[in-house]
């Protein structure tokens, strides 16, 4: 029984954790139903219910993203609202199976204790516009910064200099 006991409150706090972390003040905000509306289901589990695309697949419930092996200059952009948090510049292959980057465009993303993954302590990224999880950030990445901000492919879009329009999922204010 105390096992069981122990159980239910680390699950509870567990719970409560993800729960103050979901919420906060961010300049962008939508309702469920709207936030529904905007994103695709699979980018709705990432974004917002904290989900993690597959390892090299870049892909939830059957939708893809081809941005793990996207190649072009440009911005890496919060497939929520459309803000940039990336670079083309600082994106490199880590081996991982997700995009990742050693660093963000300053400001554009924030970050805070992920503590959801039973007895492991990580640092999520969000972004700092709309709150919409990313992913998480290690201090195993290249120099300059030794950081890699391992992020999920369905949380992004991707703008090329050359064109100024995003690709994928359309936003706007």
């Amino acid at each position: 029984m105390k096992r069981r006991s122990f159980l239910a409150a680390t699950g509870l706090s567990l719970f409560g954790a993800r729960a103050a972390a979901s919420g906060g003040e961010f300049p962008f905000t939508l309702s469920e139903a709207e936030w529904r509306a905007r994103l695709t289901p699979a980018q709705y589990a990432v974004l917002r219910d904290h989900a993690t695309e597959a390892a090299f697949s870049n892909s939830l419930k059957g939708e893809r993203s081809p941005l793990l092996n996207e190649a072009r200059v440009g911005s890496y952009n919060c497939a929520g609202c459309g803000q940039a948090l990336y670079r083309s510049e600082t994106k490199y292959d880590s081996r991982t199976g997700w995009p990742s980057f050693w660093d963000a465009i300053e400001g554009a993303v924030g970050t805070q204790i992920d503590r959801t993954f039973f007895f492991m302590v990580r640092t999520e990224v969000h972004c700092a516009n709309c709150g919409g999880h990313q992913g998480h950030v290690f201090d195993d990445g290249p120099a300059p910064t030794g950081q890699r901000h391992c992020i999920n492919g369905l949380a992004l879009t991707f703008t090329p200099d050359d064109t100024g329009e995003v690709e994928g999922h359309p936003v706007g204010a």
